[in-house]
């Protein structure tokens, strides 16, 4: 997942200057992608000249202007692209919880069929997991190295077991089809202007 992404979600959600999307990211997307303050505004600068972004000058009681970013038409554009991409095989978690969150504010409505293609995929990791736990940790009486390795591939298990339970409660959310300018992706960036 490119960054870009996670950042105009966060934009889409709210217009922010750097420094207040570089704290707002921390405390909300920043769980699932970290990004330094210095790597934020990088990637700004480069969604700005890329067209996907737009500032605008905010003045402030007798401080210095700061730059607002807006999301432009081509950035939405672009983030409904990748949330409709399919995951790279072994894709971390963190990226769906990402998609999830951007399905949010775009509203693509076809998020749902890439979490029954990561369903399926769960579920056979599952699968593999209980058949070498049925198979390498039945025995009684194991030693510590065995019991150890077990706690390992136990925690996986409840991994999967947990996605797996998580995907079940949010599959039904995101078959629904998008409200029409409801939620917040119609309270999105107003029309372009230069700045």
């Amino acid at each position: 997942m490119s960054i870009q992404h996670a950042l105009l979600t966060s934009l889409l959600e709210k217009p922010s200057t750097g420094s207040g999307l570089a704290r707002r990211f921390d405390r909300s997307i920043g769980h699932f992608w970290r990004a330094t303050h210095q790597q934020i505004y990088r990637e700004l600068g480069r969604m700005v000249r890329a067209g996907w972004l737009r500032t605008e000058l905010e003045k402030g009681g007798g401080r210095r202007a700061r730059k607002v970013y807006h999301v432009l038409p081509a950035g939405r554009d672009e983030l409904a692209r990748w949330v409709a991409e399919p995951g790279a095989e072994g894709e971390a978690n963190q990226v769906f919880m990402v998609k999830v969150r951007a399905e949010a504010v775009v509203g693509t409505g076809v998020l749902g069929r890439e979490l029954r293609r990561q369903i399926g995929l769960h579920r056979e990791r599952l699968a593999m997991y209980r058949q070498i736990e049925r198979r390498d940790f039945s025995a009684p009486g194991m030693n510590q190295a065995q019991l150890l390795q077990h706690a390992v591939l136990r925690c996986g298990i409840l991994a999967e077991e947990s996605w797996l339970r998580w995907a079940d409660e949010v599959a039904p959310l995101l078959d629904q089809t998008p409200d029409a300018g409801e939620g917040p992706a119609s309270r999105a960036s107003p029309s372009p202007r230069r700045g």
